[in-house]
């Protein structure tokens, strides 16, 4: 697989990745076996769509035990205190006022793997994350997103 460079994970999201990856180890790759077994049991499998659907689905889940690996070789941890004060950089929690409608919003900037939008969490690469990217406390941020333009104003950073 190509290496696509280093990812920045917090302690907490490389546990959960990494415990994840050690189910999938264990017991996911256990309880594969199982269904392909079952699958076989059925008869000839040259026409046994059953035992066809259990070899994709091993498939799949191999490529995700691939993909976790390769993830977790490029991670390193990144601690909030570790980063300067003052200004936006991953970690940041962002408060912004919407200079079009006056609402506000407050996001965290993660990395794309931490990414979630339903809990505010916008990855640093996202059009907005890279718009806030070193911005600090009263500075305006116009950012381009397929939407059109977004116009805020940085009310908070921590």
């Amino acid at each position: 697989m190509e290496s696509k460079g280093t990812v920045y994970l917090t302690r907490e999201r490389m546990l959960e990745l990494e415990k994840e990856l050690q189910q999938m180890k264990s017991k996911g790759r256990a309880e594969m076996a199982d269904k392909i077994a079952e699958a076989r049991s059925h008869g000839d499998l040259s026409e046994n769509a059953e035992y066809d659907a259990a070899k994709e689905e091993q498939g799949l889940f191999e490529l995700r035990i691939s993909k976790l690996e390769e993830l977790l070789s490029r991670a390193r941890i990144i601690d909030k205190s570790d980063l300067p004060k003052g200004a936006v950089y991953i970690l940041s929690d962002v408060t912004l006022e919407d200079l079009k409608n006056g609402g506000t919003v407050t996001y965290k900037l993660v990395s794309q793997e931490e990414a979630d939008f339903e809990q505010n969490k916008i990855a640093v690469t996202s059009p907005i994350g890279k718009a806030l990217l070193k911005k600090k406390i009263g500075d305006l941020v116009t950012v381009k997103v397929p939407a059109g333009t977004l116009e805020y104003k940085i009310l908070d950073v921590s």
